[in-house]
């Protein structure tokens, strides 16, 4: 059920504050100070998301590699523009927070050119899609531009590997990560103190692929970007009015949580805690693409629905200890062929309604108490789940994996409570303490080949 466990995390607006006394970044990843770079030629601007108080900008084309600088690493174009590690920039030492491991690295970057935000953001939340064969691994960071003029540091979002064997560092976000202004919480950028007026102006992001020294496998950074937002601080959102007049509901797959429940200890033990890997399964599988049997071998065959299992593990973040990582799960989906996954936010559900229209579920975060949300029977301090479609009246059906099996993962909840769990920033939880809370967040997966109205509506959103 939850996305975001309150004995490690609890949502976004709570756990900045919490960030904002944390220690210091841990020495393995504080030791390396490479310098990053320059801006570059500016960036071609993206396109904002509606609203104005939303932009998700991402780097992913032939052209859009071509503007950032690059240091080791080349531009590819083989049916999927990307980056890869040509030559060495250097060698690096990393050691391993979780397994105590040290090893030697080599390394090449590439670094965007300074975007500046369609609105001065109060948040920041990197995505990325990436291929990273046996022994490499990425980085992932963001540098920004306050408003005052002062610049931030380097702060990383995510070491990434597809893999979690013994060849590769621990999938990991980085705690303590601060300047005083604003800290990094799990997977979100924030500034600490919305209330004082400062924001992030630009940004950049600066990409390191590791390998093995000697090796010649590389990985392969298809799409990188980031959402950045000022969202209204509010406990009730604007209503929208339903802009379908017609049912709309796309056939996708259908996986509880629930079923997992206690499986696999050592990767947060189902149940309530994988809402959001099983929801990213049911998106995928929805695009036609699931592990091989070959992937599944390692899954205990007791266990129904393997895939979930699967998805569980390959977005696990060993330092969150959890699988609810917002970007850990779209660069899941960006494993499979030919797909592509993103974090941002929307303004309303009348943005889900044109998404859905256009045929792409998307997954939303939110959190509530149980009278919030008639039919649900829970209340949760975040949750994932699968809007997949709209009654004729504008009401969501949604695949909601907090379910006790997979026939009843098929919900529909009323538009005006669920838009309003979703897109506030504030709420009220069941003690009547005022919490976080997710304000809109989304994930959207979908694949290389799209239809004209698929392009459009993601063009809409920044996407492209």
């Amino acid at each position: 059920m939850t996305s975001r466990s309150a004995n490690r995390r609890t949502v976004l607006a709570a756990a900045v504050a919490a960030a904002a006394s944390a220690v210091a970044a841990p020495a393995a990843l504080a030791a390396d100070t490479r310098s990053g770079g320059t801006t570059g030629r500016p960036a071609k601007p993206g396109r904002p998301g509606k609203a104005g108080n939303v932009e998700f900008h991402n780097w992913a084309s032939q052209r859009d590699w071509a503007s950032g600088k690059a240091n080791g690493t080349r531009v590819v174009s083989d049916g999927r523009p990307g980056i890869v590690l040509a030559s060495p920039a250097g060698s690096t030492d990393y050691k391993d927070p979780h397994t105590g491991k040290k090893a030697s690295w080599e390394y090449a970057t590439w670094t965007s050119p300074a975007h500046t935000c369609a609105v001065p953001a109060g948040e920041a939340i990197a995505s990325w899609n990436a291929h990273t064969p046996k022994g490499t691994w990425v980085r992932i960071e963001l540098k920004g531009t306050y408003t005052d003029g002062k610049a931030t540091p380097w702060y990383t979002m995510g070491i990434w590997t597809s893999g979690d064997g013994d060849d590769v560092p621990r999938r990991t976000s980085v705690d303590g990560q601060k300047d005083g202004k604003s800290s990094i919480s799990t997977d979100t950028f924030a500034i600490d103190d919305l209330a004082g007026g400062l924001r992030l102006k630009s940004y950049q992001l600066r990409l390191t692929l590791y390998r093995a020294p000697g090796s010649k496998a590389t990985p392969t950074v298809w799409r990188a970007g980031a959402m950045c937002s000022d969202v209204p601080d509010r406990f009730e959102v604007p209503a929208s009015e339903p802009g379908l007049g017609k049912a709309v509901e796309l056939k996708v797959p259908r996986y509880s949580q629930e079923i997992h429940k206690g499986q696999y200890p050592e990767y947060d033990n189902g149940g309530e805690a994988w809402c959001s890997p099983t929801s990213s399964q049911m998106i995928i599988e929805y695009w036609g693409r699931k592990p091989t049997a070959e992937d599944l071998a390692w899954v205990n065959p007791d266990f129904a629905d393997p895939q979930v299992c699967h998805a569980a593990r390959y977005t696990f973040d060993y330092q969150y200890e959890g699988c609810g990582n917002w970007p850990f799960n779209g660069a899941y989906a960006g494993t499979y062929r030919n797909m592509n996954g993103i974090v941002t936010r929307l303004n309303s559900l009348n943005d889900a309604e044109e998404l859905v229209a256009a045929g792409i579920p998307l997954i939303t975060s939110q959190s509530f108490i149980e009278s919030e949300l008639d039919g649900a029977g829970y209340g949760t301090a975040g949750h994932l789940m699968t809007v997949v479609g709209f009654t004729k009246t504008g009401d969501v059906i949604a695949n909601d994996p907090n379910s006790p099996d997979n026939p009843s993962v098929r919900h529909v909840y009323k538009r005006r409570q669920f838009e309003n769990i979703w897109l506030r920033t504030k709420r009220k939880n069941a003690d009547g303490k005022v919490v976080g809370a997710t304000g809109g967040v989304c994930y959207l997966y979908f694949p290389t080949e799209l239809t004209t109205a698929q392009k459009r509506v993601l063009q809409k959103h920044g996407v492209h």
